[in-house]
């Protein structure tokens, strides 16, 4: 095995999942004959495929095979088929696994409105034209991993814990912080400090470091605040930095702004930059294997692939560009077409993108 393959693992998982991941599939095989970017793509059992054939969400010969990659792709994991199994074998327990196995603790999740699609959001253009956000999510702790958790024995009472630690905090600050050195230099900090004294904790974490980052302006705000504020006046975000649950929540609301969560991708990364990219739409089994699927997601997952992980700069602004000059066409899937627009599938959509990455 050459070290210097770009090693990317391709987990399709579940629902729409792997109808996505064909396109992006094919997306790098196109990239990599464009651009000699030297990958070498594997592929995998996550979530409730992984369940059903193996007794395990994680299976260790995935987890074997994540080991030896930069890069992993993820297409979706879950539906209502596993809503009857044991938590601890339910399909989001691999993607909860993977997340911790290799401290993917910096999730990227940005919102941006297309010109192209301006029309599809439910805010008035005014509020959203242009819009631009990114949200940093702290993905390894929070209440989602919290000990202790789960039944009290001897009651009839259930608890899940919320803790972080000043490392915690102050790890996913440093990449709030250096994001919006990049950007406008507007950093915002949700959380519940009113509340909630690890909220408190969090707030006087960040502001300490802030000092590091005097360029940065700093400022807080309560997490309900904030969804309120996001739906309000989304323009006066450029990035926001809060902890696991409130992000996630959060991070669905600015999804909503840009006409479609099949719009939008994420990254979830650790402190060498290896990384877990996935579209944020999940597995929607409504629409599985029906050629309904939005794949931009997808494959705008593959753009911030080649920016974060392997600093391919040009390639990502490739895709990008791609995606833009379809969309120009007014060629749509069905979750962000207008009444005149023309509503196309999964396949096509993918094969626009790809023919305009060939051509250009």
């Amino acid at each position: 095995m050459s070290k210097n393959k770009k090693r990317i693992l391709i987990l399709p998982g579940d629902g729409i999942g792997p109808e996505v991941s064909v396109v992006a599939k094919k997306l790098l095989v196109l990239l990599d004959q464009k651009y000699s970017l030297d990958l070498e793509v594997s592929e995998g059992l996550l979530g409730g495929i992984a369940y059903d054939q193996t007794g395990d969400p994680l299976p260790k010969e995935t987890l074997d095979k994540a080991k030896e990659n930069e890069a992993i792709l993820l297409g979706a994991v879950g539906g209502p088929k596993w809503d009857q199994i044991s938590s601890e074998k339910r399909p989001e327990k691999g993607l909860l696994g993977m997340r911790s196995e290799f401290d993917f603790f910096a999730n990227l999740r940005p919102a941006i409105l297309s010109k192209e699609l301006v029309s599809a959001s439910t805010l008035k253009e005014e509020k959203v034209a242009d819009l631009d956000l990114l949200i940093v999510r702290e993905l390894t702790g929070g209440i989602y991993f919290g000990e202790p958790r789960g039944k009290v024995k001897g009651s009839e009472e259930v608890l899940n814990t919320m803790r972080y630690s000043k490392d915690e905090i102050t790890r996913i600050g440093r990449v709030a912080f250096e994001a919006a050195r990049k950007r406008s230099g507007k950093l915002c900090s949700v959380d519940k400090a009113n509340v909630l004294e690890v909220s408190s904790f969090w707030r006087n974490t960040i502001s300490d470091l802030s000092h590091e980052y005097p360029e940065v302006e700093l400022s807080h705000m309560l997490v309900d605040n904030a969804a309120m504020q996001l739906v309000r006046e989304p323009k006066q975000f450029d990035v926001i930095v809060t902890e696991n649950l409130f992000g996630d929540i959060l991070s669905d609301i600015a999804a909503m702004l840009t006409g479609s969560i099949g719009m939008l991708p994420s990254a979830s990364l650790n402190d060498t930059n290896k990384g877990l990219y996935e579209p944020v739409h999940g597995s929607a089994p409504d629409i599985a294997g029906k050629d309904l699927a939005n794949p931009l997601a997808s494959i705008l997952s593959v753009a911030m692939m080649m920016r974060y992980t392997f600093e391919e700069e040009k390639v990502a602004l490739a895709i990008e560009q791609a995606v833009e000059s379809v969309l120009a066409l007014g060629q749509r899937t069905q979750d962000i077409a207008g009444k005149k627009d023309e509503v196309i599938g999964t396949i096509e959509m993918g094969q626009l993108v790809l023919k305009e990455i060939e051509s250009n």
